[in-house]
């Protein structure tokens, strides 16, 4: 009553038995869990990270594959810098890149596009675009053999049909035919998939902004380029740095079609089938190794500028255009300058 009166607290009485001091888990409780995910670490390690950290011990040697490892330094890589077919096969892959990737990302997009409107049967023409994606790539270089033969080929029997003449491209035989035709295979087989990737994210736009743009008379071209391309652009750029991966590593199409030359002149050598020949031909694996490690570095690069060139400028809630990472740091970098001064 007394404290109660004055406004002094009552004393706790002390603890006669200790806090229980709180102990961490034990590694030990989880056992099951972890076991139930060693197997995909221990694939993983086994068929992906061991390869991975092998095939760079290997690029410093000199090793056919069963003898004794010699170990070089970097002459494997100086020989790949003064090597004039590793080059070719650099701006062969480039150009058949990007015959490849502008027409048949360009072509997805329009085909999404479509098969996002009111069709009938879109679920048979979404199959029928998605098929060349699975298809046997041998049932396809047979066909496309057949149809850009220089002689017999359905394609040089078609522009005879319209030219009048007797003249035909040499499609196979021609360095730019070979990387056309390989460019059109690329084209027959990826535009599906792409085009369903872009349906994807068409659906996950709202279809109110289509119906306010139609109420306010725009026109199909009007909501494609002014909604649906910028709506799209994280999808876009998934595809395009998906697209570069691919095509830069582009091995089967010219393998297949050609053999593991590459046709004339080297005309449809590609970096991958390159590095093919040098290991599993010549079995030189430590040359092929660093062949594989120079196309990586080649990949990184370009997809960091597809990235840039793709994901553009990014602006704030105000419409300024916000600063890059370089820029951040920069700037921080400038002003701490100044407070050191």
């Amino acid at each position: 009553m007394t404290a109660q009166m004055t406004g002094i607290p009552l004393r706790a009485k002390p603890r006669n038995t200790p806090v229980a001091v709180l102990k961490k888990p034990s590694a030990r409780r989880f056992w099951p869990q972890y076991l139930a995910i060693a197997p995909f670490y221990i694939l993983f390690l086994v068929f992906g990270a061991f390869p991975i950290i092998f095939s760079i011990v290997i690029s410093f040697t000199d090793w056919d594959g069963m003898g004794a490892m010699k170990f070089v330094g970097l002459n494997q890589y100086l020989y790949l810098v003064a090597d004039p077919i590793f080059w070719q096969s650099v701006g062969n892959t480039f150009i058949i890149w990007f015959l490849s990737t502008v027409p048949m990302l360009f072509l997805a997009l329009v085909i999404a596009f479509l098969l996002h409107q009111n069709l009938r049967m879109k679920s048979f023409y979404r199959v029928a675009f998605f098929v060349p994606n699975v298809t046997s790539m041998v049932a396809m270089a047979i066909v496309f053999g057949s149809v850009f033969s220089d002689q017999f080929g359905l394609a040089n029997s078609f522009l005879q049909w319209i030219g009048g003449t007797n003249a035909g491209v040499q499609w196979l035989s021609d360095p730019w035919g070979i990387k056309v035709t390989i460019a059109i295979m690329v084209i027959w087989r990826y535009t599906g998939y792409n085009a369903i990737i872009y349906l994807a994210g068409l659906q996950a736009i709202s279809t109110e902004l289509y119906d306010s743009a139609r109420v306010d008379g725009a026109g199909t071209w009007r909501i494609f380029s002014r909604i649906t391309v910028p709506l799209l652009r994280p999808v876009i750029l998934f595809t395009v740095i998906t697209s570069t991966i691919g095509g830069l590593s582009l091995f089967t199409e010219p393998q297949v079609l050609l053999g593991n030359n590459g046709g004339t002149n080297n005309a449809g050598m590609t970096i991958v089938l390159y590095q093919y020949n040098q290991a599993f031909s010549h079995f030189d694996f430590g040359y092929g190794s660093a062949i594989a490690w120079a196309l990586f570095v080649l990949v990184l690069l370009f997809a960091i500028v597809n990235w840039r060139l793709v994901n553009g400028r990014k602006e704030n809630e105000f419409g300024v255009v916000a600063p890059g990472m370089f820029t951040r740091w920069a700037e921080h970098k400038k002003t701490k300058k100044e407070a050191a001064r």
